[in-house]
């Protein structure tokens, strides 16, 4: 199989970016996808090129670290992670465009790699609960309604891979947000921060500089995991509870 690739190089944050052309072949369809960048870099290495930078880490589709933009798609043509992506889902011959996620609270650090640690700081602001000292607790001291279960497990799938953003027309991160909110927000255990965290975590998200949500559900499209749109529903309900409860402006 030979694909060729036109990839985007930037030196670093500073530098002006452009896409090279590069010639793939030798190439299996059972391949994912970033061990073809693997083969791609092997081949640079030798001949004394600077390989592409990339991230990855546990290339299973857990930890959210593949952020890449795949024909303007982000993690490509399949609603999954680039790392689980297969060569499989193009053809032999295709010329294929791989970018780094496209948002301005989402900087290149170098090529495909980008600065992802605003989602961190959203989560530092209020993704947390109350914990008391002491020896843990039985799991079923506190019981948890089956419907709120199932809603924090849905929401606790967030990989925080930042395809939301990325997929958005906006570069919102609302989709992300939502998730780390409502996942703590239907459980017993998240009860005492209920209302400042969503109110500190969307303050620190527009603090970032992500843009605003028009609802335009690419954001929900683009999810590996699937969390739904409704998701950003619910936390703007929460918002406002919280809002006329604490008195924020």
């Amino acid at each position: 199989m030979r694909l060729t690739l036109r990839v985007w190089r930037q030196h670093d944050p500073e530098a002006a970016g452009g896409m090279t052309t590069y010639e793939v072949d030798g190439l299996s369809p059972d391949m994912s996808f970033l061990e073809m960048l693997d083969t791609l870099n092997e081949r640079l290495t030798l001949e004394g090129g600077e390989p592409v930078a990339f991230d990855h880490d546990c290339r299973e589709g857990i930890c959210g670290a593949c952020s890449l933009v795949i024909n303007g798609q982000a993690h490509g043509p399949e609603r999954t992670t680039a790392c689980q992506l297969h060569l499989r889902a193009f053809r032999d011959g295709d010329t294929i465009d791989v970018e780094p996620w496209r948002a301005a609270a989402f900087p290149v650090v170098r090529d495909l790699v980008v600065d992802r640690s605003a989602f961190d700081r959203i989560i530092q602001s209020g993704g947390y609960v109350s914990v008391p000292t002491g020896a843990a607790p039985e799991a079923h001291a506190t019981p948890v309604p089956k419907s709120a279960a199932d809603s924090a497990f849905e929401h606790a799938e967030c990989i925080g891979c930042g395809a939301c953003v990325a997929a958005c027309p906006n570069g919102s991160a609302m989709l992300f947000t939502s998730a780390k909110v409502n996942h703590l927000g239907v459980l017993p255990q998240g009860g005492p921060e209920r209302e400042t965290r969503v109110l500190d975590m969307v303050a620190q998200m527009d603090a970032e500089g992500f843009g605003g949500c028009t609802l335009a559900g690419e954001c929900a499209t683009a999810c590996p995991k699937g969390i739904p749109l409704t998701s950003i529903t619910a936390m703007n309900k929460e918002w406002l509870r919280a809002n006329r409860k604490v008195g924020r402006d």
